[in-house]
């Protein structure tokens, strides 16, 4: 899920005179079309996959809802646009989308070479290892010798590198360029381990025929912050997208939900009353109308809402809330305050 700069240095070039190109025009042209556009990949559980009527789903998708209803005020007013590891950057690049809310890792090479914006962390992952409990396999230090199943031209693959030269251990690869062919190699036994970011192997287990079968190994190797992003050079529609998300998690920290949000414009809390747009200027500092906010919650939800919608718990791909609890609750998940 994480491209190789190398492979991007082109990209780069065409993203500094994009950025300049499109420098303030992105809120005014989904406004003009009533549409927002967002990349998001190509399927995975949970984050963004489409059902078998078309319909999208997945913490990544509610990124993407939440943007629209906080700029068109309807949260189902997005065209979404599948993507590749090798497309996602291109497409940002180009304007061929307005955002990126696509299991993609803010790393500094992203942020600064390629003329991108992360606008928050949706959630908090890292690298892992999937294998077949037969295996006998019970930690990654077991793993020497192994075939791994690894998407190519992405940084999952100098993760993996460098875990086992740094243990003195070998591996034989076997790439794939996409985490369709890593789940389907994986299965037909072509590779005794699937690596990519642990939430991905988790969502892709879900898929099996018998996921009890498989185990994902308790080490992480890496740090993967997962978010959404846009171009350099457009600030106020960066500020947008950042505090649309921010919204969903001011309003899992104050206790406002879908059901209860009309009832909390109501409460005497001042941050409360400042995202809700019954005080102060917030919306339209954003360019917004007052009821931004309130509109992403009644339509979207919150943080915690969309977690456990996709996957939490009690879902099929069953992930804890872990680093992305609030802070409040043991995690490191929290938005700047609204004032």
């Amino acid at each position: 899920m994480k491209t190789k700069i190398a492979s991007l240095v082109l990209g780069a070039v065409v993203g500094v005179s994009a950025t300049a190109a499109f420098a303030g025009e992105t809120l005014d042209a989904v406004k003009a079309r009533g549409e927002l556009i967002c990349g998001v990949s190509t399927g995975v559980a949970g984050f963004a996959a489409p059902d078998n009527d078309g319909n999208w789903a997945g913490v990544d998708i509610d990124v993407c809802k939440a943007v629209a209803a906080a700029v068109l005020g309807d949260a189902t007013k997005v065209k979404y646009v599948p993507t590749t590891s090798k497309e996602r950057f291109t497409a940002l690049q180009s304007g061929e989308i307005d955002m990126l809310s696509r299991v993609t890792t803010w790393t500094f090479s992203r942020d600064v070479g390629l003329g991108f914006e992360f606008v928050g962390v949706n959630y908090y992952d890292g690298q892992g290892f999937m294998v077949p409990k037969s295996l006998g396999v019970t930690g990654a230090l077991q793993l020497d010798g192994a075939t791994v199943c690894v998407q190519t031209g992405t940084t999952t693959e100098l993760n993996l590198a460098d875990y086992f030269r740094s243990n003195n251990m070998t591996y034989k690869s076997v790439n794939v360029e996409t985490a369709d062919e890593s789940r389907d190699n994986y299965l037909s036994g072509a590779c005794d381990v699937y690596t990519t970011d642990s939430s991905a192997l988790a969502a892709a287990r879900s898929t099996f025929d018998d996921p009890s079968k498989h185990q994902i190994l308790p080490e992480i190797i890496s740090k993967e912050p997962l978010g959404p992003l846009v171009r350099h050079g457009d600030a106020q529609w960066g500020d947008i997208v950042r505090w649309s998300f921010n919204a969903m998690v001011i309003a899992e920290e104050k206790g406002v939900t879908k059901a209860n949000v009309d009832e909390m414009k109501g409460s005497n809390d001042p941050e409360i009353k400042r995202l809700l747009g019954t005080d102060g200027d917030m919306g339209k500092q954003l360019g917004l109308g007052a009821d931004w906010a309130y509109n992403v919650i009644k339509q979207v939800g919150n943080y915690g809402e969309s977690f456990e919608a996709h996957i939490g718990v009690k879902t099929s791909i069953g992930l804890e809330r872990g680093l992305n609890q609030l802070w409040t609750k043991g995690g490191i998940l929290y938005s700047p305050p609204m004032r």
